[in-house]
């Protein structure tokens, strides 16, 4: 399964991190310097933390969100997809914008943009959100989450994309 190395929506570019751009993430106002190109709200936390979970080469990794050459956040798989009980291939997508962000329809595209290759590779996705992240719900909603599964361990809702013309868990 392949997706491509950068995804490009309407508005959006969506390319993989690199070894130098995780590095900087960790590090942001450390040795490194700070990129050219980062909104000044970038990283965030939820971005550090996809920082320890990004894997070099890996297309079901970290991608930055950015519009006219600014990141504004980032998005991504938590790995590539496994075989989930009824045979289907799937895996966990996360994304966060930076505050100044928000409210502009970039989580809708930039998910969306990754849900067409998750598509064509036959992966089911799901997310986990806080119950009380009512913009995030939105993005799940606007986008095809209609398979709510419960809570995970942390009190977040697990919501799942059914791949399109495939069958949702039973």
């Amino acid at each position: 399964m392949t997706l491509p190395t950068t995804v490009t929506t309407e508005r959006l570019t969506l390319p993989l991190w690199t070894r130098a751009d995780v590095d900087a993430i960790r590090d942001p106002n450390g040795g490194l310097g700070r990129p050219q190109g980062w909104h000044p709200q970038f990283p965030r936390v939820d971005d550090r933390d996809a920082a320890t979970m990004w894997v070099d080469g890996d297309p079901w990794s970290s991608r930055y969100i950015m519009r006219n050459g600014t990141v504004l956040g980032s998005i991504g798989f938590f790995g590539p997809p496994d075989t989930a009980p009824d045979g289907t291939p799937e895996t966990e997508v996360g994304y966060g914008l930076v505050e100044e962000a928000r409210g502009w329809g970039f989580a809708t595209e930039a998910l969306k943009g990754l849900l067409a290759c998750a598509d064509k590779e036959g992966v089911r996705i799901r997310a986990s959100v806080e119950p009380t992240n009512a913009a995030s719900l939105r993005v799940l909603a606007k986008c095809g989450f209609t398979e709510l599964r419960g809570a995970d361990e942390d009190g977040h809702l697990v919501m799942a994309r059914p791949v399109p013309g495939g069958r949702m868990e039973e």
